[in-house]
């Protein structure tokens, strides 16, 4: 789990709506940045294109892992896969209702679950390429003791499906996930998570600006190395 964290993690393009991610682009563009996440849920079509388009004369080249949005149509998935080699599509539980869209890519669609304690049955991540196990829902879960939490740890011996994740904050007091951290303390969650969780491409999924987190990624990295 300790292996490569520094190409593992990836910083993120955020926000809600038509807030942050204009500020968040220009410091990417700003350091040069040629490889980040890109955390679509919360954009509209029309604001997916603006950033579409700023992202051609950005620095960006590569995008490894995207989250998905379920108006996003096969079109709009091929081109992003072709254009930034996107690996990891990243979906949730009612996007199984929809998978048909999207026929071609479903080795490369992987769940991210709530934590709701509730599995609908159309939920099948062997129809997939696997888990997107986010973080901090996985230590809620944990904690209720969830049905999520039981449908992913009865697949842990199967590592392949293991493939990637979404990296947030956590609140011990609340037992609920963190997207707008303040302190490595909110990250302290995940020294006492299963090796297993831990996948190839470890999108960070926070609201602050990338200079923040650039600095969460370095200690996170050094927390996760410590004994």
């Amino acid at each position: 789990m300790k292996k490569n964290l520094e190409q593992r993690i990836c910083l993120s393009l955020t926000g809600i709506e038509d807030k942050d991610w204009q500020s968040k682009l220009n410091e990417i563009n700003n350091l040069g940045l040629d490889t980040i996440a890109l955390i679509l849920e919360n954009f509209s079509r029309k604001q997916r294109q603006l950033i579409y388009e700023a992202l051609e004369d950005s620095s960006v080249k590569n995008v490894p892992l995207i989250h998905l949005k379920n108006d996003m149509s096969r079109e709009e998935l091929e081109f992003l896969r072709d254009r930034y080699k996107s690996q990891y599509l990243t979906i949730h539980e009612d996007s199984f209702g929809i998978l048909e869209k999207w026929h071609g890519h479903y080795q490369n669609l992987f769940l991210e679950f709530n934590f709701d304690d509730y599995v609908p049955q159309n939920v099948k991540v062997e129809k997939i390429g696997g888990f997107c196990v986010d973080l901090a829902h996985f230590k809620v879960a944990q904690e209720k003791w969830t049905k999520e939490f039981e449908y992913v740890i009865q697949r842990r011996n199967n590592k392949d499906i293991f493939a990637c994740n979404h990296l947030s904050g956590y609140s011990k007091s609340k037992n609920r996930d963190l997207h707008d951290p303040k302190s490595i303390k909110d990250f302290e969650y995940l020294k006492t998570l299963p090796d297993f969780v831990f996948g190839k491409v470890i999108a960070l999924e926070v609201y602050n600006s990338i200079k923040e987190q650039l600095e969460f990624k370095k200690q996170i990295i050094k927390l996760l190395n410590s004994d």
